[in-house]
């Protein structure tokens, strides 16, 4: 049998693509296990799967000084001899590393065993974890052509691997869940793993005129619900959608989103129409921004910057967002990496075997 382990954490977005390549292995009789952080979202994610989970002592990769940083190479080299011990054990054939700080001890543990790693960056510009794993790794798979000139040629352009419980979400029960009708267009609002406040502002304090003409269905974050808001007609909130989410996304006509990587390459592989708010620089290191600009010039979204965020100029955009949907959803069809599932697998199976 062969087996792998995989690595990655520190956000929902470094969890989901891995899951999508377990699945597909589980299925094809693969041995699966992961490693990530104590308390990681990582764990949350993973363990209610059955998959295996091992935690090893992480330290947070920072650009900016803080005190912690003198204490954090030792917890990283104490996650290295975690990651080695564990990895020792299992003898996987391959790791597949998604990113975030977990992944680099991780990395460095494999690479000392002469074990082949692969890693994935989302985002159009390397992470410090990817940056860092990039000499232990055998490939780096991309999400965006543009990132492919910041590592070299070990850059493969695969684009995102896609959950595929996503495309058989069902549109008629995801109106059931939320008290819709057919009659008359959804939008879907969501910020993220965490949420957003500024946009769940944005958008109920035009809730009014939105409404007039959409039906709306909000993933508003942990801790951001408004009591005041349940039960009015035409408006739908969650504070996360878990199993629900592929009849929601399945429903939606339009989608605003924060621009992590994951989620807006899942709504182009489910050729959903979007309006990206990307998170500003005062609050990322401009990923986000960078994410967005690219789908823009390839006509998948429009753009809609933090600062300029008011209720006023969410219903302008989203009116011209309608105006172009049907063009989108064309283009996105034509897409060449909409989904990266197929391409990764091919190159788990290629390096394992090696």
């Amino acid at each position: 049998m062969r087996s792998i382990v995989f690595t990655g954490g520190g956000s929902a977005g470094h969890v989901t693509p891995n899951l999508a390549l377990i699945d597909r292995l589980r299925a094809e009789g693969w041995s699966v296990a992961y490693i990530g952080s104590a308390g990681g979202i990582e764990r949350q994610l993973i363990e209610p799967e059955g998959i295996p989970y091992y935690a090893v002592s992480t330290g947070k990769l920072r650009r900016y000084f803080d005190l912690n940083n003198f204490k954090d190479p030792f917890r990283v080299l104490k996650g290295v001899a975690d990651a080695h011990r564990i990895l020792r054990q299992l003898k996987p054939d391959i790791l597949f590393s998604k990113g975030g700080f977990v992944s680099v001890p991780v990395v460095i543990a494999a690479r000392s065993l002469g074990i082949p790693v692969l890693s994935h960056e989302s985002d159009l510009t390397p992470g410090l974890a990817n940056k860092l794993s990039t000499p232990f790794a055998k490939r780096v798979c991309v999400t965006f052509p543009e990132t492919a000139k910041h590592l070299g040629r070990k850059a493969v352009h695969t684009g995102l691997p896609i959950r595929e419980t996503l495309f058989r979400g069902d549109a008629a029960e995801g109106r059931r869940r939320c008290g819709f009708h057919g009659g008359k267009p959804v939008l879907m609002l969501m910020g993220g793993s965490l949420g957003s406040k500024k946009l769940n502002d944005a958008l109920r304090e035009g809730l009014d005129e939105l409404t007039a003409a959409y039906q709306i269905v909000h993933l508003c974050g942990k801790g951001h619900l408004d009591p005041a808001l349940e039960g009015r007609s035409g408006y739908r909130q969650f504070e996360y959608a878990g199993a629900e989410l592929p009849d929601l996304l399945a429903m939606a006509d339009l989608v605003v989103s924060r621009a992590g990587a994951t989620s807006i390459c899942e709504f182009l592989a489910l050729r959903k129409p979007m309006l990206l708010v990307p998170l500003g620089l005062s609050a990322s290191r401009g990923d986000q921004i960078l994410n967005a600009r690219s789908f823009e010039a390839s006509g998948y979204a429009r753009v809609l910057p933090e600062e300029e965020l008011t209720p006023a100029r969410l219903r302008e955009e989203l009116a011209a967002l309608a105006a172009e949907a049907d063009a989108m959803r064309r283009r996105m069809a034509a897409s060449p990496t909409a989904d990266g599932l197929e391409r990764i697998l091919s190159l788990i199976r290629e390096y394992a075997r090696r």
